[in-house]
């Protein structure tokens, strides 16, 4: 079986490198054919890697079930291992894996249908989140119901598909589609993310109802400052976006606001109108113009503005020191963690850093040093502490700071700290 697995390995690395020498051809007919044909293999490859991961998981678990470890340890760090391969978040890692598992022992059809390309990953994702909160046999109705047949969903879009899985989890259990409810009411919260053009999305989860209310009020008023013409030249969509920024706040300008910003920029792009872009912790890359705009803004108003000093490499832009004495915060070794990692660590992960760990642990004479320290969100850092993880500080001189991962199958992965903002004069010097 293994050598079999392994012709297979081979196989697909071989076909792989015989798709990337497709190109276009000019042939309208056989370019639509050949996205046909990619679709199906897209679906075919979704619906392996999940038997996969299910598999690499009851490995996983099975083996550590007879090596006699606790059973709050059988699942440590599995999801991790998942998002590593497939090069996406600890998070994602582990959505992937409870996909894996609702397909495999619960849902065949589904899988069957997503097997044969008929089915797409979105679709069957849709399907596995719109009956998460029914028992394994009322998921395994929905799932002959929907999807034994290829024709009932053959023609239906995303939003019917979710309609007839919703009607279906009420009709089997209408007691649980009602607790999922008041457990997602629980979950309302506020999130930011980075948008293009330095610009931000704000995205609140709250009920329904509240949504519909808030957007019906802010485009009620939003019209009766453009019929009144006090709108100020704005836009219906600019009116409703400043609205809800006054409202939220109790203030008319950001700059009015008392929250704590982190925002590292060159010295050159400060004072000597550089063109180094900027960095906003929480947020990401700044133009040089904006981040001087921000910081003339904050100094010209009563908000309270302080300036430390961080060092760097004028080559790599490695963070190597940092000025002792601030007035607002106290000199430690987060703070320049924190300035150096931005996010946390783990490959592909760009969640918050919540956690200062150190890389070599404590147990194994690691330092506490920036050099074995590094920030990780509370997920990965749990994930690393599990049973067959391994990482080490690397030494890589003139360049950013770099750890090297390892996971109990035995694959490492590296990553490097992003470089501080330097400007480009002495980078090329």
């Amino acid at each position: 079986m293994g050598e079999l697995v392994a012709a297979d390995l081979d196989e697909l690395r071989a076909f792989t490198a015989r798709l990337r020498c497709v190109e276009a051809g000019g042939d309208a007919g056989l370019g639509i054919d050949l996205l046909d044909a990619i679709e199906t293999l897209k679906s075919v490859g979704c619906a392996v890697q999940a038997v996969l991961a299910d598999d690499v998981a009851t490995s996983i678990r099975a083996d550590r079930r007879v090596r006699g470890l606790p059973r709050s340890e059988w699942d440590r760090g599995i999801g991790s291992q998942i998002a590593l391969a497939r090069r996406e978040s600890p998070n994602r890692g582990g959505r992937h894996l409870g996909f894996a598992r609702a397909l495999v022992h619960e849902m065949p059809h589904t899988l069957a249908l997503l097997r044969s390309g008929r089915l797409n990953e979105w679709r069957a994702t849709l399907l596995v989140r719109e009956t998460a909160c029914l028992s394994a046999a009322d998921r395994g109705i929905v799932d002959r119901r929907l999807c034994s047949d290829p024709a009932t969903l053959g023609r239906v879009g995303d939003r019917g598909l979710i309609a007839r899985a919703k009607a279906l989890a009420v009709e089997l259990d209408a007691a649980a589609v009602v607790r999922r409810h008041r457990k997602a009411v629980s979950e309302r919260r506020v999130t930011t993310r980075p948008a293009p053009d330095s610009m931000a999305y704000v995205s609140v989860l709250m009920p329904v109802e509240q949504a519909v209310c808030l957007q019906a009020t802010l485009g009620r008023d939003a019209d009766s400052l453009i019929a009144t013409g006090n709108s100020g030249g704005r836009t219906r969509n600019q009116v409703m976006v400043d609205l809800l920024f006054e409202r939220g706040t109790g203030q008319t300008a950001a700059g009015s606001v008392p929250v704590a910003v982190n925002l590292v920029l060159s010295d050159e792009t400060l004072l000597a109108g550089g063109h180094e872009a900027a960095h906003m912790q929480g947020f990401g890359p700044v133009p040089a113009g904006i981040a001087r705009h921000l910081v003339a803004c904050a100094v010209a108003s009563d908000t309270e503005t302080s300036l430390r000093r961080v060092y760097s490499c004028p080559q790599s832009g490695t963070l190597t020191a940092m000025e002792s004495q601030s007035r607002t915060f106290p000199k430690s070794l987060r703070k320049l963690i924190d300035l150096r990692d931005r996010t946390c660590r783990t490959p592909w992960c760009d969640a918050p850093i919540r956690h200062h760990d150190h890389i070599r642990s404590r147990r194994k004479s690691g330092a506490t040093s920036v050099y074995n320290g590094s920030g990780l969100c509370e997920a990965c850092n749990y994930a690393k502490e599990g049973d067959g993880w391994t990482a080490r500080p690397v030494h890589n001189p003139g360049r950013t700071h770099l750890i090297d991962l390892g996971t109990p199958t035995g694959h490492h992965y590296r990553s490097a700290a992003p470089p501080l903002p330097v400007p480009a004069r002495l980078r090329a010097s």
